[in-house]
């Protein structure tokens, strides 16, 4: 099962994390864990390329783990970023279920 967390403080974002993989299907063709890796990566991208948000990072090399955290807080657009991925995220685990892939929101 991948964990999704997502940090918040007094309604602005600081981070987000996630650890696991699904288990949907083999891996190397698991359609969960590819969608939540791409979601958050080219989040991770995103805000690299197109803000000038400072955020920490660290990455595991099998694409099991990855944690963004916001030190400084984040701007307009990494916070418009950051809810596509939260809605990207919600989608997938409407569509295959808890027992794959969970979210959770942490107030810090």
């Amino acid at each position: 099962m991948i964990v999704f967390k997502v940090w918040k403080s007094e309604h602005q974002y600081r981070g987000f994390s996630f650890v696991g993989h699904a288990g949907y299907a083999e891996e190397g063709s698991d359609l969960v864990c590819a969608a939540v890796s791409v979601l958050a990566l080219n989040t991770a991208n995103s805000i690299e390329t197109f803000t000038e948000d400072f955020f920490s990072q660290e990455l595991s090399e099998d694409g099991g783990y990855l944690k963004m955290e916001f030190p400084e807080g984040v701007s307009e657009k990494s916070s418009l970023l950051m809810d596509s991925l939260v809605l990207g995220i919600q989608n997938i685990q409407a569509e295959y279920g808890e027992a794959y892939i969970t979210l959770t929101f942490e107030e810090v």
